[in-house]
């Protein structure tokens, strides 16, 4: 007799989101620091929520390397060592 096994993959990082958010454009008229730091923080937040569903749930865990190579599997840019600070911080109030 034949024992069939079931596999399931909660979240698969290197597939597309099913469904995408309708971007608004920014507002005109701030400074430029006031983009790239709004910028940072949806980066860094898309990758705290990509390190989050593959299983790094501590700070700790989530060094600048591991961080870097979830940005290279998902598609994003690689992020600097603030951005990676940002993460960390993301990960650790998350809880």
């Amino acid at each position: 007799m034949a024992v069939a096994t079931i596999t399931t993959k909660l979240f698969d990082i290197t597939q597309p989101a099913a469904r995408t958010v309708q971007r608004k454009p920014l507002p005109a008229g701030q400074p430029r620091e006031w983009y790239e730091t709004h910028n940072r923080r949806l980066k860094a937040m898309r990758l705290a929520i990509a390190l989050l569903d593959s299983g790094v749930y501590h700070p700790a865990s989530a060094t600048n390397r591991k961080i870097r190579a979830t940005a290279s599997l998902t598609g994003i840019h690689p992020p600097s060592d603030t951005t990676c600070r940002m993460v960390r911080a993301l990960i650790r109030y998350g809880r």
